[in-house]
Parts: C-alpha cells; sequence; structure tokens
C-alpha cells in the first residue's frame, strides 16, 4: 500500500502544473522522439522474443516479460520509418494505453526530461510526419516530436465505437439528442472515438485540439452572453496536451465564475491507481478511460440523471 500511495503523490506532484515529463528516445536515424513519463511501466533490453503467425506487419512478435505476453510493436515501421532490426542488445520501452500493456521496440533511450506544457507545440502543417504526432517541443535547439501513440495503436487493433442497439432506445439517454459536448484531445484518433460514438446519440459534438483552444472556445461563448453550462451537458477532455493541458484547463474552468459549475469529465488513456487523485486534485466530475464506448455511454446517461437531480 505505501508503494501505490508513494506511485500516487509522485504522478499527481505535477498535476494543475501544466507541466509533463517526457521520455527521448531514437528510433531508426537521429531525429529525437518521446512520449509522456505517466504512460511508461519501465524501459529494459529486449528479451527473447517469439514471433506470431499472420501478425500485423509493426508487430515484431510476443515477449514474455514478469507474467505478461506482451507484443512488440516496432515503433519505427508503424510510423513510417525504416524499420528496426531487432536483437539481443535492442531496448523495448513498456507502456500502458487504454488499459493494455505493450512494448515498443525503439533505436535506444536517452533521458527523462520535465518540461512545461507552454513548450510544447502542435505540430506545424509541413511536418512530414503530422500524421503520428501531437506535439513537438526543443531541447538543446533539438527538435523533439511527441508521438500519438493511440493512433498507432488504433492502427493496430481498430478501436470499435458502436453502441449496442437496445442502450439507443433508453428513455434516459434519448434525452442527450440535440445537446452539445465539447471535447478537447490533442488526438485525431480520440476525437474521432468520441464523435463517432456520442453522435449516435444524437449528440452535437465541438471540438478543440489542446485546452488552451477549449478554454478559448469555452470564454468565446461565455463573453457572447451565453450560459455555457446550460449549452454545454458535459466536457470531455484529455490529460494531456500541448500548450494547456487538462488539468490546467478543468483548473481554469473552476476559477471562472461563467464556467465553474460545467460538468468535466477527464478523458485520457492514462489508467492506474492514480486516477481517483488526479481527478480529485483538480475537480474534475468523473472519470474515464479512452475507447469504451459503452462506459462512455454510462457517464452520459449518469450526466443526464444528475440534471434532474439539480
Amino acid at each position: 500500500m505505501a508503494g501505490i500511495l508513494e506511485s500516487v503523490d509522485q504522478r499527481t506532484r505535477l498535476v494543475g502544473q501544466n507541466r509533463l515529463e517526457i521520455l527521448m528516445f531514437r528510433l531508426s536515424g537521429r531525429q529525437q522522439f518521446a512520449i509522456n513519463v505517466f504512460k511508461v511501466q519501465e524501459v529494459v533490453q529486449l528479451p527473447k522474443m517469439t514471433l506470431m503467425p499472420h501478425r500485423h506487419g509493426s508487430v515484431c512478435g510476443v515477449v514474455n516479460l514478469r507474467g505478461q505476453t506482451l507484443p512488440v510493436i516496432d515503433l519505427s515501421r508503424a510510423i513510417g520509418l525504416r524499420p528496426l532490426v531487432p536483437d539481443e542488445r535492442s531496448t523495448i520501452i513498456v507502456t500502458e494505453y487504454n488499459r493494455s500493456i505493450q512494448a515498443f521496440l525503439v533505436g535506444g533511450v536517452e533521458r527523462i526530461l520535465n518540461l512545461n506544457w507552454e513548450e510544447v507545440l502542435p505540430p506545424p502543417s509541413t511536418a512530414g510526419r503530422q500524421h503520428y504526432l501531437t506535439a513537438i517541443t526543443k531541447v538543446e535547439d533539438r527538435l523533439v516530436e511527441v508521438i500519438d501513440v493511440e493512433k498507432v495503436l488504433a492502427e493496430i487493433v481498430p478501436y470499435n465505437t458502436s453502441i449496442a442497439p437496445e442502450r439507443l432506445t433508453d428513455p434516459v439517454l434519448e434525452r442527450a439528442r440535440g445537446r452539445e459536448v465539447l471535447c478537447v484531445d490533442d488526438s485525431t484518433v480520440a476525437l474521432s472515438q468520441l464523435r463517432e460514438t456520442l453522435t449516435q446519440l444524437g449528440i452535437t459534438i465541438h471540438t478543440a485540439s489542446d485546452g488552451a483552444k477549449g478554454l478559448n472556445k469555452l470564454k468565446a461563448w461565455a463573453d457572447a452572453g451565453e450560459v455555457v453550462s446550460d449549452r454545454l451537458l458535459m466536457v470531455f477532455t484529455d490529460a494531456e496536451m500541448p500548450e494547456m493541458d487538462g488539468y490546467r484547463l478543468t483548473t481554469e474552468i473552476r476559477n471562472d465564475p461563467r464556467l465553474r459549475d460545467l460538468y468535466v469529465v477527464l478523458h485520457t488513456s492514462l489508467s492506474g491507481n492514480f486516477n481517483l487523485a488526479m481527478v480529485q486534485k483538480v475537480g474534475c466530475d468523473n472519470f474515464l478511460s479512452k475507447f469504451q464506448p459503452e462506459k462512455l455511454v454510462d457517464v452520459v446517461r449518469e450526466r443526464l440523471l444528475l440534471e434532474d437531480r439539480s
């Protein structure tokens, strides 16, 4: 229990401060890439790997690590670069995304770096790998590209956004038709998943690609004289985003008298024992791991029932 509490404390220390830690690494060239440290379980040398028949082209094979069988994904090939050649000296990064654990084969891990989200920007439209990037930053005048791992994983195991037909006739959920929500996320895959699921309920979707853009949209509605908490059924926000993260966005919403009554759901690929602590610390109303369409519908239903009681 002490270990869990220590982990919660360590991982929530940056919450609300608009900061993040990234793990920097190389793939098949000199370009530096990164992912959020929150998603990383460990970095180890590649164990003995077993090949699988009919595997996806980006999956090298599987390994057994601490009693778990994990797919090993060639991250370089997955984002369109030259494939890596695995050997006994290769390095894997073991990560957890959306309640699944996988290993990414990389060319070499460099270091962990603590940054302010304001230093992390959306990729420019001219970026050749924008399709697989959520953000960029500069470290010692060198460009670091933050990979959209959710997109990589969705291409290997496509996600399902369908809702059971009987749920669509639920009298409570029928009241969602015509309502509006704001979805804030830097991942196009995550925004698509939200849109494809929520539109089945007849909900109108507004989107923003980071917390700053989301906050500006909310404030623009408020400046125009709208009661934003009446207009929007809820706000879904990712945790990690360039310029302003979801924790800071929630803090800004709670600090604005015109917005503070909004129902905010933290919608993130982070999972683990620290989720509840993060939600409580920044004042979110609910938490939802990504790519769970039925649970997403549950959250909408809970919100509608809460309106009945208020």
